[in-house]
């Protein structure tokens, strides 16, 4: 999301050695020198291991990974930028870092040096990053090499990835669908394993929403622990948004979590699932009036029961929140955003807000921020107060997780959210498909996407797990658990690089 500052509201790297004990407990532990096949498939931790121990160049894992980019971007349309030259580039200068040599894509709402960043708009056409965002430089710390950038809607506004700049990217488990928003080229790339994992954001569900779209393990990390995309995301009235990845594994996701950590305490990775058993509350139902699809309450009920066996205390929990309000409030606080994004869209394009340089989906959300400006004060306090509501919650539920849906059904047509269309249609689906990520955001919580369950047609249907702020180590451990018990590594989707 495009975060508003605080006038526009209230006016309407790591030593390599630190993180040894993460690869030497991922195995596998037997390193060959022969290089691997170049269509190989290696998560991030694995690329890595091989690259630093000589057993794969930066450059062959560069070429392999662009290979598999021009083999399948032409049916799921997930790359904004290219920049495929650039990357050939820097694998060849021997990336160092935790992730060195690692390909990978970074999502077109944060800036790369020297790449454009088009926020999926027409009105930045022209535009190039001077400099690395908060989290492009970490990364470039880290060795990762950027293929280009990945598909987003315009400035993360909404659940889907149908920005007018780009054209519809499309799910790779099945292109009729849609792969999720705001992250959704980040994730139809990953999924399509062109590269193990890549950048995600998520100031609404924009890295778990996608996740449970395309099959793919996503955590939203608490606030302020990981560096941002951008700058502007800091400092807002209420900040929602942060930044990590989606990954096909749980240790990729981890040791991202681990590296770029701001805090000392962070920086030791979770390697593996905690003795701990955990009192986890279970609430499949959404705190408005939205439909749950009969096959997601399925997946999540078996998760729920996959709990249980593995020893976790399960008790069935009805949430104390007034959905309803929530909504509302958290829709006009996201207005703002958009308001504030079409005055920027206006001032770089010189061109006056309106249909030719923004899309209908964000002119809407910017005139509901105008007509509700006398409204801000109370929301931002209504919001700014939800934490404590949030955590108190846990308490008095004696909860030590939360297990809901991710999304109300599994990935819905291309075409259900344009943000062109029938904006009323698109609001009730929007709101709908995407009722349960929010109240993270606003509570600066921990929150994963698992990836445990399919639709009887083959979909990826995701099991949604929060904590209060600071509960990202649990929720990791928790995620190895159940990565152990119920493997989704093997499952592949119809379009796949490798």
């Amino acid at each position: 999301m495009y975060m508003p500052d605080r006038r526009t509201v209230m006016k309407g790297s790591v030593a390599m050695t630190a993180f040894s004990p993460f690869f030497a407990a991922c195995g596998p532990q037997e390193v060959t020198r022969a290089e691997p096949a170049a269509d190989a498939f290696l998560d991030g931790v694995r690329t890595a291991e091989l690259v630093a121990d000589g057993g794969l160049s930066a450059a062959a894992a560069a070429d392999a990974a662009i290979a598999r980019a021009e083999a399948v971007n032409p049916q799921i349309n997930a790359i904004a930028t290219p920049d495929f030259e650039g990357a050939r580039a820097m694998a060849a200068a021997g990336p160092a870092g935790h992730f060195g040599g690692v390909p990978t894509f970074i999502k077109d709402l944060a800036d790369w040096r020297g790449l454009p960043t088009l926020f999926g708009s027409r009105a930045f056409a022209g535009y190039v990053a001077p400099e690395d965002g908060p989290l492009a430089a970490a990364w470039r710390d880290l060795g990762i090499v950027v293929l280009g950038k990945s598909t987003s809607p315009e400035m993360g506004l909404i659940s889907s990835t149908e920005p007018l700049v780009t054209g519809p990217t499309r799910n790779p488990w099945d292109t009729s669908r849609i792969p999720g928003g705001s992250s959704g080229g980040a994730a139809a790339l990953t999924a399509a394993r062109v590269v193990p994992f890549a950048h995600a954001s998520d100031g609404g569900g924009s890295i778990r929403i996608p996740a449970a779209c395309c099959g793919l393990f996503g955590l939203k990390p608490s606030v302020r622990v990981s560096p941002v995309g951008r700058a502007s995301q800091e400092g807002a009235p209420v900040e929602i948004s942060v930044d990590l990845a989606v990954s096909h594994t749980v240790r990729d996701s981890a040791a991202i979590f681990a590296a770029t950590a701001r805090t000392a305490a962070l920086r030791v990775p979770v390697t593996g699932p905690d003795t701990r058993r955990l009192r986890i509350g279970f609430a499949p139902d959404p705190l408005t009036d939205t439909p749950l699809d009969p096959e997601v309450r399925r997946e999540l009920e078996a998760t729920a029961a996959l709990c249980r066996e593995l020893g976790h205390e399960v008790m069935d929990v009805s949430l104390p929140l007034d959905g309803n309000t929530f909504s509302d409030r958290f829709l006009l606080y996201w207005s703002a955003g958009a308001a504030q994004f079409a005055a920027d869209a206006s001032a770089f394009s010189g061109k006056p807000v309106g249909p030719d340089i923004v899309e209908p989906w964000t002119l809407l959300l910017a005139q509901n921020f105008a007509g509700r400006q006398s409204e801000m004060p109370d929301t931002i306090a209504y919001l700014q107060s939800f934490r404590a509501v949030y955590e108190q919650m846990f308490a008095d539920l004696g909860m030590d997780i939360l297990l809901t849906p991710t999304v109300s059904s599994p990935a819905p047509p291309v075409g259900s959210q344009n943000p062109a269309g029938n904006l009323a249609e698109t609001m009730q689906n929007v709101l709908a498909f995407a009722a349960y990520t929010s109240p993270m955001n606003v509570a600066g919580a921990a929150s994963m996407t698992v990836p445990l369950g399919q639709s009887a047609g083959g979909l990826p249907i995701g099991s949604m797990f929060s904590g209060i702020a600071g509960d990202d180590r649990v929720l990791l451990a928790l995620a190895y658990e159940l990565e152990a018990a119920r493997p989704w590594i093997g499952r592949k989707p119809t379009v796949i690089a490798s």
